[in-house]
């Protein structure tokens, strides 16, 4: 998986210096190297669940970008308002919701639950591989307008427009959550 990302050279690619220089000063480079890497990550990791994220704060700006799933709604176009309470037992209710293709949806999420939780809407191919990717790095960074986090006891919202039709997916992908079935369903028909 590291060996597609740009960050994290192969390390049996780092060739060996021609110059002669001591194994040490190699050495060296690449503990700095690693630490410089690993301190950047420790801070944006750090940001990963901030308090912001967690308050169901959006991002200044909205990524307009064409999902499978539809696209960022705008606020003044709501059409409706659906409340999403997550429940002790790592539920949602409702857990299948219906919208007309076309539909902006403003989903006001109410975290009754002790612990963080987060909702993410996708196909349920893209909300298996995020999960997937929570559980091997659990403080990885991710903000967009079709997830938010819920503090315990907090409330937080998304707003989507549905354009395209289909059967679409929302979980919470928190490490364990998602795997004891923390899933619902969005319906988009014609009408």
């Amino acid at each position: 998986m590291l060996d597609d990302c740009p960050i994290f050279p192969k390390l049996y690619e780092i060739s060996n210096c021609d110059n002669g220089a001591p194994m040490q000063s190699r050495r060296h480079f690449l503990a700095t190297s690693l630490f410089a890497t690993g301190s950047l990550f420790a801070g944006r990791a750090a940001l990963a669940h901030g308090e912001a994220t967690r308050s169901g704060a959006r991002p200044a700006t909205v990524s307009n970008e064409q999902k499978d799933w539809g696209v960022a709604g705008d606020p003044r176009e709501a059409s409706r308002t659906v409340p999403i309470l997550i429940t002790n037992g790592m539920r949602f209710s409702p857990d299948r919701i219906e919208v007309r293709l076309g539909e902006t949806i403003r989903f006001v999420h109410r975290n009754v639950d002790d612990v963080l939780h987060e909702m993410v809407i996708g196909t349920k191919w893209a909300l298996h591989e995020h999960a997937e990717l929570m559980t091997k790095f659990p403080g990885m960074e991710h903000d967009a307008p079709w997830m938010t986090h819920v503090a315990p006891g907090g409330m937080s919202e998304i707003i989507w427009t549905f354009n395209r039709p289909g059967r679409f997916e929302f979980a919470c992908l928190i490490p364990g959550h998602y795997q004891a079935g923390m899933i619902g369903t969005i319906i988009v028909s014609q009408a």
